[in-house]
């Protein structure tokens, strides 16, 4: 047939229920409402959640919708929203993706999004990563001062999407219609469309042109302290159990401070913390036993500080955008980098003329399953280098963040209830492998970085520190002197889950 070779077909899909296999966008706001405002929001939300099905039940779906929003947004900054968006939601959308509808969707030229939700909160993710051209949704008001007021500028919702997506084609009615069937009387995309598939898209559904898109495109960076998706059941075990996990965490940190290093994986077992290791660590630095330099993937802050732990010992690890207090409670030394290469390479090379040291050549954590590129630095330093894969399973929150105040890491991490860090060791590089037999520091690290995403199940990219900042945060990354009011400002609005 001619329709399955050309690729000049168009095609409109609903997101909640057809291309996300969900169709309830509840847990979407929840996130909006914890990262973007706080625990106070959060619960509210969720609080609200019986009034909210009752209504959708009832048949008020639009009146739903807008109590959601309302409550999710009213009085967030515009950018605070656009923040969420661009950085958590991204994730839990894509965890969501129903692969048979991708198919249909990918597989047609012109693709148009259509959903009930803030276009703002759809937008970079349809875009990005569905490889949408269109975005059509709803449209919070925001004042003059930037700030959402929580209401939407459509009064019939379904209406309102019909209008859009038929200014949209004027000229030609859209080829496919992907979405729900029709639950009330209120006329929908569909009918604007030539072909009509409702969801779930069958399997074997033939698409226009089966070889213009496989899949959707990975979420590589990703951000956030929630690590699962908050339905009203989640968020009601994460809300009982933050008390509990904030007393937990003071605990563990406090008996990791009393304990010498390598007691720590052996009585951790008792407060529900466990560390894998795996593969022959090196014997310490002797007088006749140089130390080695642990080049290790990075996961989180407590990455060198659980390399201690497992090793039994103290070893200094090269640091860079660590906050200051971390750095005074770190039980070992850390160096922070300059990000001046020959300023660096001779701290480095003078640390390790003392015993073992621990570098991380992405320079930054990265907690999906991918491994942004290695600096080369490490290999031009040394050839005694052993490298180590590091990975971590969490059950509530992230031990990392690059929106918020990395100060917090550890005790994010020990707030959950069974946290695990697994450490795999691997055999020191071969001379053959090191600069010292004529290979390039670049071929060097790019090796080490092949073999450490071998050993963990990820994947190499040549991402850096500065692209998962310009996506998560809108800034490269840098890191600059914070005065004693800006750090307590930071803490603060890291709190906001608490406090606001």
């Amino acid at each position: 047939m001619e329709s399955s070779t050309t690729t000049s077909y168009s095609v409109v899909s609903e997101l909640e229920g057809t291309l996300l296999k969900n169709p309830k966008p509840f847990a979407y706001f929840m996130l909006v409402a914890f990262e973007a405002s706080g625990l106070i929001r959060f619960a509210t939300l969720l609080f609200l959640w019986p009034i909210i099905a009752l209504l959708e039940v009832s048949g008020y779906r639009s009146g739903s919708l807008k109590l959601i929003i309302f409550v999710a947004t009213a009085g967030l900054h515009e950018s605070e929203i656009e923040s969420v968006a661009r950085a958590v939601l991204p994730k839990f959308y894509m965890e969501d993706v129903s692969i048979d509808a991708w198919r249909a969707f990918g597989s047609c030229d012109r693709r148009v999004v259509v959903t009930r939700m803030p276009r703002v909160m759809v937008e970079r993710f349809a875009k990005d990563h569905l490889r949408a051209d269109v975005v059509i949704g709803t449209e919070i008001v925001v004042n003059r001062f930037g700030y959402a007021t929580g209401l939407i500028q459509e009064t019939n919702v379904d209406q309102s999407v019909f209008n859009s997506v038929a200014n949209l084609f004027v000229d030609q009615r859209p080829q496919l219609g992907l979405g729900r069937q029709i639950i009330s009387g209120s006329p929908t995309f569909l009918s604007l469309c030539e072909e009509q598939v409702h969801a779930p898209v069958p399997s074997n559904y033939n698409g226009h042109n089966q070889g213009l898109h496989v899949q959707p495109l990975p979420v590589i960076f990703h951000d956030g302290r929630l690590v699962k998706l908050p339905t009203p059941a989640t968020a009601l075990i994460i809300l009982l159990w933050i008390p509990f996990g904030i007393i937990l965490a003071m605990i563990r940190i406090f008996v990791g401070f009393l304990l010498p290093l390598w007691a720590i994986p052996y009585v951790s077992r008792i407060f529900n913390t466990r560390f894998i290791v795996k593969g022959k660590p090196p014997a310490p630095a002797t007088p006749g036993n140089p130390g080695v330099l642990f080049v290790c993937t990075h996961r989180t802050l407590m990455d060198p500080v659980v390399l201690s732990y497992v090793l039994g010992r103290s070893i200094p690890a090269v640091t860079y955008s660590i906050s200051r207090l971390s750095e005074i409670l770190s039980p070992i030394p850390t160096f922070r980098l300059t990000r001046i290469r020959d300023v660096d390479a001779e701290m480095i090379k003078k640390e390790l003329s003392n015993g073992d040291l621990v570098v991380y050549p992405e320079g930054t954590t990265c907690r999906e399953p991918f491994l942004l590129r290695f600096s080369a630095l490490f290999a031009e330093l040394t050839d005694n280098i052993v490298p180590v894969a590091m990975n971590y399973r969490v059950g509530f929150f992230h031990a990392t963040t690059a929106r918020g105040w990395k100060g917090l890491d550890p005790i994010f991490f020990f707030m959950n209830p069974r946290p695990v860090y697994e450490v795999t060791f691997l055999n020191q590089l071969d001379v053959e492998a090191t600069c010292s037999s004529g290979k390039s520091p670049y071929d060097v690290a790019n090796y080490v970085q092949r073999i450490l995403a071998a050993t963990l199940g990820f994947e190499c990219t040549n991402f850096t520190r500065k692209d998962k900042y310009r996506v998560l945060a809108g800034n490269d990354g840098t890191v600059s002197y914070l005065s004693f009011l800006d750090q307590v400002k930071k803490v603060i609005t890291t709190f906001k889950p608490f406090f606001h």
